[in-house]
């Protein structure tokens, strides 16, 4: 998807070069990027900001609107579309930050300078996103008319099976790109796009940082001579901890416009020449050595789906290098099945045999490899010594080859056996796969009474998946996780699973507290908390905590933990008065994604709804909803003799994206293939299925209805005068069939038809 979508680019800068603007000499043809390394070259054009591209189909469209150049007719048609880059005219960045969570909304003008003004063309909005990217809305402004999107539920899929189908989607790569074609634009129009998206501040050494795709290529400055544009960047902190927090840096000259307890205001307004050539980074301290908090709570919304109270636990790990971590046994689990041959298992290596080095000498680890059998690099824990690692690296070497099927139940039995007795260190299982198999839920069942144990500190999962929803079943993982009180993770482009492996290893290797509890809740009503088992506090990432309730919270809290002497550690935490926070958006995307889970694991249908109507009301998209592009057109009633007339806007349904913008729930047959993502056949088109399927019956009806040796037989004994008279028979009869075919084909008959 990537490398089509660079290469669409890349015609429509060639494309674009038949557009003539006058004389003036400052006009030059667009410059393309510089070179790039060759590992990602066919991802040059990819965009570094937020795009909107004019989709051309018929390349006779591609004219200056307003001065024609009369060039030569081009004949053909570009299939697959080619995208050409639109100028852009302004530009806002509001950026909204909540505790861990961001919500970003850019809005600009673009002009569709490349079309006739008297033909139309869809145009393609990219919109790249940082950390957990999510889209939350796009909005386009065009005199007289917008078109926006919203989520509808897919069980009303029946009544839009009439809505034409769209354009859009996400492309799995780094930065995480979300595309929209929107319904066709007239040329030489100014467009005004609102784009608006959420996801997660980075943390790292007791700083959270955010990073927005903000690097805008040199071929959106509008052509002709250069001028001043107006440049924007708004910027508000809400850290939800109520204490003072310290601004660390920012990539623009912000201008600080509020400063008080937990919350900072920045501006910046710029008059640019050219746009912004870096992406717009900042971050921003809480000083503090010792593990900080906080809990906030809110009354839902009268048109919420759940009308209990909603509260939100913060923990941030404070600056804990000082502070002696736990001993931990580590049991990794990789899939080595056919699916994960070629570049998913060779990054996997390299990102294990990394994390090995990093092991302590009091540490201790097992290495599984699986696939329809199960493979150990020995038959109990070894400690982290420089000889049992060099022997582990080896034993990898030798073992780590792809092929067979998949067997996930039995190793992770076998990983549990091996941690049963590690009294005194933090038992963790680290699961890496790509696939999906038959029996999810009874391994989770199986591994949720297994944990059941007495032990102190049970084993933590922390799973790990590769691929897309296509492929990998990323909700049973998810589930796995929770049960094991881990965290799970993925990469859906496999160009970046060893630096997301490497990243979720680093978690589970530095937690400072087990095993947490929030006391207070057991005083309240109707309690649900999400994750229903909660995770360890690493000192990589903060953690965060939600959940609804029936009840008046307390004035604080208490959150207790075992610390890595296993000594009790007890956190007082005060309530938060936070009324300008929308906590129910910020918890939105986690909890969602976790009843996701839950639902797919209970096959419980009204957790489905319940999943939808939330997604419908916080705009964070779901396995159950479906994106669809409304028109909202103004249009005048006619005057009756007493009134004039009254201008009224009139909404329609225009298009719905044909998939879920989900990562979906896995593909075992893909998985008992020993496909990798990538490599899944592509559908046929709906008219070559057809034809298919009509010449099938066709041939399928002549064998079942003749007898080949009878038929041999026959032919044998026959003169030649015979022979001619059946060879015209049989080439009416295959004309017949052929047009058969043709009428199977064209007007749907039968078994192809509709």
């Amino acid at each position: 998807m990537a490398e089509e979508f660079s290469k669409a680019v890349d015609d429509g800068l060639r494309l674009s070069k038949r557009l003539y603007f006058g004389k003036d000499r400052s006009v030059s043809p667009p410059k393309p990027p510089p070179a790039m390394h060759k590992s990602v070259a066919g991802r040059t054009y990819l965009p570094t900001s937020p795009m909107v591209y004019a989709v051309i189909s018929d390349p006779t469209i591609v004219d200056n609107p307003d001065i024609p150049s009369y060039q030569p007719h081009v004949h053909g048609r570009c299939d697959p579309p080619a995208l050409i880059p639109l100028p852009m005219n302004r530009v806002d960045l509001e950026v909204d930050c909540f505790m861990d969570t961001a919500f970003i909304r850019v809005t600009g003008s673009w002009r569709v300078h490349c079309v006739k003004s008297s033909r139309s063309c869809g145009c393609r909005i990219a919109i790249p996103m940082g950390e957990q990217g999510s889209i939350l809305g796009v909005e386009v402004e065009i005199s007289g008319k917008s078109f926006y999107t919203k989520l509808v539920e897919s069980k009303d899929e029946a009544d839009l099976s009439k809505v034409p189908h769209g354009e859009g989607g996400f492309l799995n790569v780094k930065p995480h790109i979300f595309t929209l074609t929107t319904p066709p634009i007239d040329g030489g129009v100014n467009l005004t796009v609102k784009m608006s998206w959420s996801q997660k501040l980075l943390y790292r050494n007791g700083e959270l940082s955010l990073d927005v795709p903000f690097t805008f290529p040199e071929f959106v400055v509008p052509p002709g001579k250069k001028y001043l544009k107006k440049e924007k960047i708004q910027l508000n902190v809400n850290s939800g901890l109520g204490t003072g927090i310290l601004f660390k840096g920012a990539s623009h000259l912000l201008k600080e416009m509020q400063s008080q307890d937990g919350k900072l205001g920045f501006k910046y307004e710029g008059d640019v020449v050219d746009w912004s050539k870096t992406d717009f980074h900042f971050s921003y301290a809480v000083s503090s050595s010792q593990i900080r908090g906080a809990v906030i709570s809110q009354s839902p919304s009268k048109d919420d789906v759940d009308q209990r109270e909603i509260f939100s636990v913060y923990l941030l790990p404070g600056n804990q290098r000082s502070r002696k971590g736990f001993r931990r046994n580590i049991v990794i689990v990789v899939d080595i099945s056919g699916s994960m041959q070629g570049k998913p298992l060779e990054d996997t290596k390299n990102a294990l045999l990394e994390a090995l080095l990093k092991l302590d000498p009091e540490d201790s680890f097992c290495i599984i490899a699986f696939n329809g059998q199960t493979y150990t690099s020995s038959t109990s824990l070894k400690s982290a010594t420089k000889e049992a690692i060099d022997s582990a690296i080896e034993w990898i070497g030798i073992n780590f080859i792809a092929g067979g099927d998949t067997n996930i139940l039995r190793p992770l039995n076998m990983a549990i056996d091996m941690l049963s007795n590690s009294n005194g260190s933090l038992p963790i299982i680290f699961l890496v796969t790509d696939g999906a198999v038959e029996d999810e839920r009874q391994i989770c069942d199986v591994i949720k009474k297994r944990l059941a144990s007495d032990n102190a500190i049970s084993p933590r999962i922390y799973t790990f998946g590769i691929g897309d929803g296509s492929f990998c079943n990323h909700y049973f993982l998810r589930m796995l996780a929770t049960i094991g009180r881990g965290q799970h993770d993925a990469a859906y482009d496999i160009e970046f699973v060893q630096r997301r492996i490497q990243k979720l290893f680093a978690r589970a290797s530095s937690v400072i507290l087990t095993n947490i509890t929030i006391e207070t809740l057991d005083d309240l009503d109707d309690v649900e908390v999400f994750p229903c088992h909660i995770p360890d506090l690493s000192f990589e990432s903060p953690l965060s905590v939600s959940g609804r309730f029936r009840g008046k919270l307390p004035e604080s809290f208490k959150v207790k933990g075992f610390s890595a002497d296993m000594s009790t550690i007890v956190i007082d935490m005060k309530f938060q008065d936070a009324k300008d926070i929308p906590l129910h958006r910020v918890c939105a995307k986690e909890e969602i994604e976790l009843l996701t889970a839950q639902a797919w694991l209970s096959e419980n249908k009204q957790l489905e709804d319940k999943v939808a109507k939330m997604s419908v009301h916080t705009g964070a998209v779901s396995e159950y909803t479906r994106m669809v592009i409304c028109q909202k057109e103004e249009v005048v009633q006619k005057a009756s003799k007493k009134s004039q007339g009254k201008k009224k806007d009139i909404e329609t349904l225009k298009m719905i994206l044909p998939h879920s913008l989900c990562v979906g729930f896995g593909n075992v047959t893909a998985t008992s293939d020993n496909l990798f993502p990538g490599t899944e056949e592509p559908k046929l088109p709906e008219a070559a299925e057809i034809f298919i399927k009509a010449t099938s019956n066709c041939c399928g009806s002549m064998c079942n209805n003749c007898c080949c040796l009878a038929f041999i037989k026959c032919c044998s004994h026959v003169n030649p005068q015979c022979a001619n008279v059946l060879t015209q028979l049989f080439t009416g009869l295959a004309c017949v069939g052929c047009l058969g075919c043709c009428a199977e084909l064209c007007c749907g008959r039968g078994n192809g038809g509709s």
